[in-house]
């Protein structure tokens, strides 16, 4: 039976006027989620904007390209000034600090490659902010991120964005089910972000032309290794550069300047094969060497698993389905073996070069956009 016009569903999904529906959105001071509140409040919506100042304040006033400090803060009450609804700033440094810089440290130490934009969504952003949004009384929460929610059969699914080429799911798998019960991505279905830029002129907003930002908020210029040095000093311990074979090629000035499969700046030219970091040994400060061929793997061992499909992860002994094994890599077919509801071992059909402890292995339906979870990289 048809709804009628009092029952119609909203663009959020609620059955009431969007000036009765309260949404929290979380602006981060760019673009993206500057354009989802405007275009709320322009529909009649109850927004709320709400900001977290995730780091130093003034050490990121002059920051390009940062989010959640300094510029960034200032440019989110702007929006919520010129569109007419209350915004909010939240003090999260030490929250912050705690569940994703000292992690993302300490793991890097360790010789893994770290994702904290992941640890972000999963432990702040969805989770603490998420909390206040409902202490706020909010309907639900909106955010700027390139992901798409669809209902499905069972509930509310994790899709993909309409453009490829903007998707976050790698970024988001983490999302559990409770979470995006509430959660709303207002542009997940728009083609480009150039048509988000066209919307944020729409609405006269001065952000419209803001570059995106490109590196880790908290890491200036992607240069990891001076973060970690500045977060645990005595970091960047000098060591061997060793060969697979056990021949010493070099010295090195701290395994926190070496990323598995680095080819470039290795320090020891002069040799007749082409030769890639393979392996970090933290624990006797060395940097393993080889050929390019002990890069590949087809083996991807997974836990902290997050899993999204209607089915529970241990009820088949395998599932086909296609995998993430780094953000910038396309989906590659692949074999879940779970071994536990939160572990499992994934067979990537063809190897993979550079698979590395602390990235994150993601998983979408073959042939389709359904995001159904992923897990960490936890061994090389």
């Amino acid at each position: 039976m048809p709804l009628d016009r009092a029952e119609a569903l909203n663009s959020m999904g609620f059955a009431k006027p969007p000036s009765e529906t309260r949404v929290v959105v979380a602006m981060s001071g760019g673009v993206d989620s500057s354009v989802v509140a405007a275009q709320l409040a322009e529909e009649g919506y109850d927004v709320v904007g709400v900001t977290l100042q995730l780091y130093d304040h003034g050490a990121a006033l002059a920051k390009k390209g940062a989010c959640c400090a300094g510029l960034d803060i200032h440019d989110a009450r702007r929006v919520a000034e010129e569109m007419g609804f209350p915004h909010y700033v939240l003090d999260y440094e030490n929250i912050f600090r705690d569940a994703v810089i000292d992690e993302f440290a300490d793991s890097y130490l360790a010789g893994a490659t770290p994702v904290p934009c992941i640890r972000c969504n999963e432990r702040v952003k969805f989770k603490d902010l998420l909390q206040t949004a409902k202490d706020l009384d909010a309907d639900c929460m909106a955010t700027g991120h390139y992901i798409q929610r669809m209902m499905g059969e069972k509930g509310p699914e994790l899709h993909q964005a309409a453009d490829s080429n903007r998707d976050q799911s790698y970024f988001l798998f983490s999302t559990t089910k409770d979470q995006l019960d509430y959660l709303r991505f207002p542009l997940g279905h728009l083609p480009s972000k150039n048509a988000t830029r066209e919307l944020a002129s729409r609405y006269g907003l001065a952000v419209a032309d803001k570059p995106d930002s490109q590196d880790i908020c908290f890491v200036p210029n992607g240069n990891y290794a001076s973060v970690i040095e500045k977060l645990r000093p005595g970091a960047a311990d000098p060591g061997e550069i060793v060969h697979v074979d056990g021949r010493v090629l070099g010295t090195h000035d701290g395994v926190i300047h070496y990323t598995i499969g680095q080819r470039r700046g290795l320090g020891i030219g002069g040799l007749s094969e082409p030769l890639f970091v393979v392996k970090l040994d933290v624990e006797n400060r060395r940097v393993i060497v080889g050929p390019k061929e002990m890069l590949s793997t087809r083996t991807v061992p997974v836990r902290e698993i997050n899993w999204l499909g209607d089915q529970p992860l241990m009820s088949q002994p395998e599932w086909h389905v296609s995998v993430k094994v780094r953000s910038t890599r396309p989906p590659r077919d692949a074999i879940i073996r779970p071994i536990s509801a939160t572990e499992a071992e994934v067979e990537l059909i063809v190897a993979e070069e550079g698979v590395s402890p602390g990235q994150a292995c993601v998983f979408y339906e073959t042939g389709g956009s359904r995001i159904l979870g992923g897990g960490w990289i936890w061994r090389g």
